[in-house]
């Protein structure tokens, strides 16, 4: 039976394993274990390279280092080994090896992050030579027991033929001789047209496991002897502790211990957790909340809109001749600014995490999106060497991007080592969850386009003002203090590369950082910055007396694979034909994450503010898709999280601190609410595009333009719930 287990190594072939590891590869592909030594999973099969583990039942273990969320890697991963690997699917299972195995044997299994919808479209060729590796090792001692030319056998679910002869034997039976044998140098992976497994919608690995509640999710972990913490972090980001009196609330019932979590936290570590959590809040605290306490979402808001102005200073992103010489010529010019807020990850499962300190070992159970940089920061907290650390990743209910930090995990290992031997599990309230997030970034943007006499587009001016997610959490990412990242979806070339052609250009961001810290928000910067372009791209349609389409169209003809996805999602959505009675339509396109999308909605307003979307039509061109139905589900899911956004979320800043702490003011879309999906796929081959995020862009901008449409009103702000606009 398909599933996903958790990994359970032999600790003492693990050992043998690494010592005979050498100087293997860093992706893991090239082990010489040499002589009888073996590398073994748990239950003392084998390995066989270090993706796969055969047993001797036939069933097959594939590794996954990257983390699933939701999204479907896991089971895109384990296609991709099985592809080149030729085993029988039905017996297939997944586990995740730990970062620090990873370490200990040279990075085999490569990179453990989990970001940016990479999680297939990074590894695809290391996983596959992965599985390729495996196969022609198990050939190889079939040919030897036979005694014949590996290349007269072949392999095919599971089973090895000898052609001339018929004989046949099973990758079970040959797996202990083929994990000892010497890897190849190299293995050549099949074409494209090749693939049988590659390109088919199989079912989720993971699907029963999570519809049954026997997957086991971090806030699920328990250990013999475990206690609970709940923690307080200062409301105001950058403040700090000043005082807490743990004696008002010694007495409380299961309480065990008061502590002091780095500068800027407190919590109270009970027999379960709504003690601590109960104690917690009795537990008087005093703040030092410092300067930004002073800070509000109003005096953000003006120190970007100062930004906005030309003679401040700016990073440019893209540009092509000279755009604010064009403009100022021009025979008319037409302006907007736009602005888009903060939003919470907000994860069904808050943040949490299982410690257990001694100074001779420190372990840690989390769901990450990283777990080389959860094993990082265990490293920092304990104070203790790599080979004396551990993560062992356990699902997470949900991530969204959040879990790619690693505060909480740092926060379980701090408290875990004021009680040593004791496994302290730390569980975030939802408050303390939505409060000390990463925030998706705050930013506005001024357009302004310029016409010549004949209504042709001659320049475009795009400038941003607002946070760099780089500058907070990758200032060694940032190129001569500017942040590249920034400009997704509007670059100049690369993954997320802008998909017009204009004389003149001008695209750059006045980089201004609030102390409210950002992070990598499903979709990040794509998301506003898709918003601002193609709205004010059906602004600019608008003023020139042109269809939208039309308009794009004519904009886009060195842009041939952005053109695609456009002109398929407007012939799924109807463009050309008249909508129904009532009905209105909109449409977006960008590129981001190394694929082109694009996203049609047909809506209808009801009062002028209750809106109904009933369809959403959204194109992908990835290269190549690996498991179709799973990129529908990805599509669709990104679309509640784009209509979340753009109808419910929003955060703001009062007195420095977050003021939504719950989903009564940070809500969500219901399933009365959502519209009906339909996906286009349209893979062109040849490079690897990401399918998680992308999607999401073009949500938000395809239902405004389709609001404009219906109503004559421009919308430049969201969320709408603030424009007091609503679902029907």
């Amino acid at each position: 039976m398909n599933k996903h287990v958790s990994p359970r190594m032999n600790r003492r072939a693990f050992v043998i394993g690494t010592a005979a590891v050498g100087a293997g590869l860093a992706i893991g592909l090239d082990i010489p274990f040499g002589g009888p030594a073996v590398v073994r999973a748990a239950d003392g099969s084998p390995e066989i390279g270090a993706w796969v583990v055969v047993r001797p039942d036939d069933t097959v273990v594939i590794r996954i280092a990257r983390s699933e969320m939701g999204q479907g890697s896991l089971t895109g991963l384990a296609q991709l080994v099985a592809e080149e690997l030729e085993c029988d699917w039905s017996k297939v299972s997944t586990e995740y090896p730990t970062p620090g195995q990873s370490v200990a044997r040279k990075r085999v299994w490569g990179d453990f992050s989990t970001g940016g919808s990479r999680g297939i479209r990074s590894s695809h060729d290391y996983v596959r030579k992965g599985g390729a590796t495996a196969r022609v090792m198990l050939i190889q001692a079939a040919a030897e027991a036979w005694k014949v030319p590996a290349s007269e056998c072949t392999a095919a679910n599971s089973v090895i033929t000898h052609t001339p002869s018929s004989k046949t034997t099973t990758y079970g039976k040959v797996a202990e001789d083929a994990a000892k044998l010497t890897p190849p140098a190299d293995v050549k992976l099949k074409d494209a047209k090749d693939w049988k497994l590659i390109g088919k919608g199989v079912k989720r690995l993971d699907t029963a496991d999570k519809t049954t509640g026997a997957m086991t999710y971090g806030i699920d972990v328990k250990l013999p002897g475990m206690l609970n913490a709940a923690i307080k972090d200062c409301p105001v980001f950058g403040g700090k502790v000043k005082s807490f009196d743990e004696a008002k609330i010694a007495g409380m019932k299961g309480v065990k211990k008061v502590v002091k979590v780095g500068d800027t936290a407190v919590a109270v570590v009970a027999d379960t957790w709504w003690h601590a959590k109960t104690a917690l809040e009795a537990l008087p605290i005093v703040w030092d909340e410092g300067d930004n306490a002073k800070v509000s979402s109003e005096s953000i808001a003006k120190w970007l809109t100062e930004g906005l102005a030309n003679e401040q200073p700016a990073y440019v992103g893209n540009k092509n001749g000279d755009a604010k010489a064009a403009i100022a010529g021009a025979a008319r010019k037409i302006e907007a600014v736009y602005s888009y807020p903060y939003q919470n990850h907000a994860t069904m499962e808050p943040m949490n995490a299982t410690a257990v300190y001694t100074a001779d070992k420190c372990e840690v159970w989390c769901g990450t999106q990283n777990g080389e940089a959860a094993f990082a920061a265990t490293l920092e907290a304990s104070g203790l060497p790599a080979e004396k650390c551990d993560v062992h990743k356990v699902m997470p209910g949900g991530g969204f991007g959040r879990r790619g930090q690693t505060d909480y995990v740092r926060q379980a290992v701090l408290i875990a080592k004021q009680m040593p031997g004791t496994p302290i599990k730390l569980l975030w309230s939802r408050e303390e969850d939505m409060a000390h997030g990463r925030y998706h970034p705050i930013t506005q943007c001024k357009m302004t386009g310029a016409f010549d006499a004949d209504n042709n587009l001659v320049a475009l001016h795009y400038r941003l003002s607002g946070q760099s997610i780089l500058f907070s959490l990758r200032p060694e990412a940032l190129q001569n203090g500017m942040d590249p990242a920034a400009f997704q979806g509007v670059a100049q070339s690369g993954e997320a590369a802008f998909g017009y052609s204009v004389p003149n250009l001008l695209i750059e961001h006045a980089m201004r950082n609030p102390h409210v810290p950002p992070g990598f928000w499903r979709g990040v910067n794509v998301n506003h910055n898709a918003i601002y372009m193609e709205c004010f791209m059906d602004e600019l349609a608008q003023a020139a007396g042109q269809d939208p389409l039309e308009f794009r169209r004519k904009l886009m003809g060195n842009h041939p694979k952005h053109l695609a996805v456009l002109n398929a999602v407007a012939e799924k959505i109807g463009w050309s034909t008249p909508a129904p009675q009532g009905v209105y339509r909109g449409i977006a396109q960008v590129m981001g994450y190394g694929s082109y999308v694009a996203g049609a909605a047909e809506i209808s307003v009801t009062d002028g503010n209750k809106i109904k979307v009933h369809r959403i039509v959204a194109s992908t061109d990835p290269g190549y898709v690996v498991n179709p139905a799973q990129v529908e589900r990805q599509i669709a899911g990104s679309f509640v999280y784009g209509l979340s956004a753009l109808f419910y979320g929003g955060c703001t800043v009062k007195d420095g601190r977050i003021e939504q702490t719950n989903f009564d003011t940070y809500n969500s879309m219901r399933i009365n609410e959502m519209p009906k999906v339909e996906s286009v796929m349209v893979p062109s081959g040849g490079f690897w595009g990401g399918v998680g995020e992308p999607t999401i862009g073009v949500a938000a901008p395809a239902v405004l333009n389709a609001y404009f449409a219906a109503t004559g009103k421009r919308i430049r702000s969201v969320p709408l719930r603030d424009q007091n606009i609503t679902f029907a």
